[in-house]
């Protein structure tokens, strides 16, 4: 493979028609849902809230949600880097189109931005990696990793899928053999990712660990090295000034504050004086690196000793009331063998496929950079076991070592001279190794006829967040509303009503006063924290997910008693348009 092959351009024009096809299919498989303004998930309608208060005059460093839990609003630990294309879209839309049809095109398009860096990462990978030809297997394997794409779906406007886009980025520059560039590239993704949220921080931590490692490997890695410390610093610095909230100028431990500012540029002048020493012994460079990293963990030991445990810092009852019911929170075994055996498919195999590629290339330039995605893969599956939100990561990181198994077994029967081994064989390599094979599989199994309530769990959940459901109540003066916790962004988002909470781990005394509201026996305590909170309404989706923790966990309790009719005096009921999924009622005293 020569130079000219690697960074050759006519490929990009395959890559733009991969992105093309895969925005158009996606966009069709969405579209009723983009129709409806179905943003199906309590982060996707947050964030347009933030956009929409950016849009409205809300201060840039000001990303505090005003509409839950009015006046004081919700701290949100979010960064304004993600709110720029969804905003920029509905600028440039709206002069055409007006506001809700500008905000359609901006739900829809920016996800799509997100999958197009993405994809370009996973494809630039290939070509350096395996064949400068093997970049449209990189697309057909993600084509099959549906959690992964589910991330870049239109509506899906939360962070997850810039952070995937980064990591895609972080790899493509640990395969560049230009390696100031590389370190450069590895670096800056780092550092954007950062930006955004810390969701990817274990990934990234163990990627600038592997560009270290290539440094103690090969001296000749320096350059790699210096352009990871500088471009990760200067990006962290540069971020940290540009988009973290006031709220995020705390000392906190979920984001990129001045903790994880400290420890990041510490990180990167560590790296650049490493890269600058020199040092022809391996043994030399092992122990230097080994006192750089005793250096940077005992600094953040000893100057952030609160940031040692779990970032979120919540207290024993709101995780045991709250959090350990998150479902992506959960281990991914945790859940059906029809959600967890396609994740762990895909991951298992292209996990295995880097691993065979680290050996075959031991002795190649490459195998510092295939040793980077063999570790990531490695971990990614293994953070499996550890919470679900890890599937989307899992596969994606899959993708180079897939699709080196189907490059190197495909070449071995196309080679074949007999016909059915190379149409058939082939393309049942590419069932297999995209996990295809196994996915479909599994779906073929019957399982046990759906219950009752589940089914009335499914409908409440599909029904109530809708636009023709919350539309009568949008016809209500604006009140603040005593809701399920989960109900909360989606109700801002869709009527002129405020709530009093939403899942956001920062606000757990307004969660807990959700949750005491409707668990407790004594309807007084609902009724002084719609007091205390200035909420004059209550409503109820029964059925929703959330409303069977109430029901089941607490079947004395205030929940229970409203859906059994069991209503006290200091509330009185609004009527509905008939089929309505809610139940509303007005406090009167």
């Amino acid at each position: 493979m020569n130079k000219q092959d690697v960074n050759g351009a006519g490929w990009r024009w395959g890559w733009l028609l991969g992105w093309a096809l895969f925005a158009a299919w996606m966009i069709i498989w969405k579209w009723n849902a983009i129709h409806w303004f179905a943003l199906g998930d309590t982060d996707d309608n947050m964030r347009l809230m933030q956009v929409r208060g950016l849009l409205d005059g809300q201060g840039w460093y000001d990303l505090r949600q005003y509409r839950l839990d009015p006046p004081q609003g919700y701290n949100i630990h979010w960064s304004r880097l993600v709110d720029l294309p969804i905003a920029g879209l509905i600028l440039a839309s709206k002069p055409f189109f007006g506001v809700a049809i500008a905000e359609k095109i901006a739900v829809t398009v920016a996800p799509l931005l997100a999958l197009g860096v993405a994809l370009y990462g996973l494809m630039l990978t290939a070509r350096r990696l395996i064949h400068p030809n093997s970049w449209p297997l990189a697309g057909a394997i993600l084509a099959c990793a549906q959690v992964t794409l589910l991330m870049f779906a239109p509506l899906r406007i939360d962070h997850h899928g810039w952070q995937l886009a980064f990591l895609t980025l972080t790899i493509a520059g640990s395969a560049d053999r230009d390696r100031l560039r590389g370190g450069l590239t590895t670096g800056l993704a780092t550092a954007l990712s950062l930006v955004i949220g810390l969701e990817m921080l274990p990934y990234l931590a163990l990627a600038g660990a592997m560009t270290v490692l290539a440094w103690v490997r090969d001296e000749g890695a320096a350059a790699r090295l210096k352009g990871y410390g500088l471009s990760l610093a200067a990006g962290c610095a540069l971020g940290y000034a540009g988009f973290t909230s006031y709220d995020n100028s705390l000392a906190v431990c979920d984001v990129l504050s001045p903790v994880y500012l400290s420890t990041m540029l510490a990180a990167g002048a560590l790296a650049v004086v490493l890269s600058m020493i020199p040092a022809g012994n391996r043994r030399l460079r092992l122990s230097m690196a080994i006192i750089a990293g005793l250096v940077l963990a005992t600094g953040f030991i000893l100057a952030w000793p609160q940031c040692l445990g779990r970032p979120e810092h919540i207290s024993p009852e709101l995780e045991r009331l709250w959090f350990q019911f998150i479902s992506e929170a959960k281990p991914m075994w945790s859940h059906g063998y029809k959600r967890y055996v396609p994740v762990f498919a895909i991951a298992v195999i292209g996990t295995a496929g880097g691993l065979a590629a680290l050996w075959r290339n031991r002795h190649d330039e490459r195998v510092m950079s295939w040793t980077t995605i063999a570790m990531l893969s490695l971990a990614s599956t293994g953070m499996l076991f550890w919470q679900t939100r890890a599937g989307a990561a899992a596969q994606m990181l899959a993708v180079p070592g897939a699709t080196w198994l189907l490059w190197n077994g495909g070449s071995m029967t196309l080679a074949s001279r007999n016909m059915l081994v190379r149409v058939f064989g082939t393309f049942a390599l590419f069932l297999f190794v995209s996990g295809l094979a196994i996915s479909l599989g599994v779906q073929q199994i019957p399982e046990k006829p759906e219950t009752k309530a589940r089914k009335q769990v499914s409908m409440a959940n599909r029904k109530c967040p809708t636009v023709p459901a919350l539309e009568p109540l949008d016809k209500l003066p604006p009140a603040t509303i005593l809701t399920f916790v989960d109900m909360g962004p989606r109700l801002i988002t869709v009527t002129h009503h405020n709530a009093i909470a939403g899942p956001y781990h920062r606000n757990g005394a307004a969660i807990l006063d959700v949750q005491h509201s409707f668990r407790a026996i004594s309807p007084d305590v609902a009724h002084e924290v719609m007091k205390r909170h200035g909420a004059t309404l209550l409503l109820l989706c029964p059925g929703m997910s959330e409303s069977t923790l109430y029901s089941t966990q607490d079947p004395k309790g205030f929940y229970n008693q409203l859906i059994k009719g069991k209503v006290p005096a200091w509330l009185t009921p609004i009527q509905l348009p008939k089929g309505s999924p809610f139940m509303l009622w007005r406090r009167v005293g």
